[in-house]
């Protein structure tokens, strides 16, 4: 589903690389966690893919269901089946969430919902994620909380329905309640059709989204890989082990 190859990628106007060399690939059906310290490249990787106009690849591949990834726009690579849930999700005074939704939605498929097949939908996905049907009617994002920006987030995939998550800390900030529901949201989408690349700090939310495939970020590369034993060896040993063990190798 996704191949990226030798990725080189760093913020206009900001001198030096973040992701330094990355390779990855994710298969159909499979789901991905990548965790690694602060500064590693983590959510410079997500904007990256998503295709952020502030960030510029400076050489490598990525290549997203057999499409050049990096020749598409944001929203092309929406079309094609990308999303991306962000760690701090912006707000939109003025536009509501059914709104937002109905839009979104119908930018993504070749024929339009009519407004009772995306009532319902908007009703059966805000039931999975535990939310008042009153939700829909507020402003995006607009005074939520930080929990309820996360699920509205997960929301916004349930209802897209998109071949590739990539959710930058989503679980950031929330507290055992709002991570199970949204690791819920993750679980109700998992299947042979639908991967998902998992950027996280912690464990934690790995215990409810189990993951295929662990890998651990280090100045800009992935250093090492395995399965979920890993993200429960980095919860016991922390990110210095990694530096210890790894970091010739983060740095070339």
């Amino acid at each position: 589903m996704l191949k990226i190859e030798n990725l080189h990628a760093g913020i206009e106007d900001v001198e030096g690389e973040i992701i330094k060399g990355l390779d990855l690939e994710v298969g159909k059906g499979e789901i991905h966690a990548i965790m690694g310290p602060n500064g590693s490249g983590k959510s410079t990787l997500s904007n990256v893919l998503m295709g952020h106009p502030r960030y510029e690849v400076l050489e490598g591949s990525v290549e997203f269901l057999g499409e050049d990834a990096l020749e598409l726009e944001p929203d092309e690579r929406a079309k094609l089946g990308m999303f991306l849930a962000f760690q701090y999700p912006s707000e939109v005074p003025g536009v509501s969430v059914a709104n937002f939704l109905r839009t979104a939605v119908n930018s993504v498929r070749e024929e339009e919902l009519r407004p009772m097949e995306m009532y319902k939908l908007l009703q059966e996905k805000m039931k999975i994620m535990q939310m008042d049907p009153k939700f829909a009617e507020r402003y995006l994002n607009d005074g939520f909380s930080g929990g309820e920006k996360k699920r509205n987030e997960i929301l916004q995939m349930l209802m897209l329905n998109p071949k590739l998550a990539i959710m930058d800390e989503t679980d950031s900030g929330l507290d055992i309640d709002a991570l199970q529901v949204v690791a819920k949201g993750v679980n109700e989408l998992r299947g042979p059709e639908f991967s998902a690349i998992i950027i996280t700090h912690y464990q934690r939310i790995l215990r409810y989204i189990e993951p295929d495939f662990v890998h651990v970020m280090l100045d800009g590369r992935i250093v090492t890989s395995g399965g979920k034993e890993l993200a429960e060896q980095l919860e016991e040993r922390g990110y210095d082990w990694v530096r210890e063990e790894f970091g010739s190798k983060a740095q070339g």
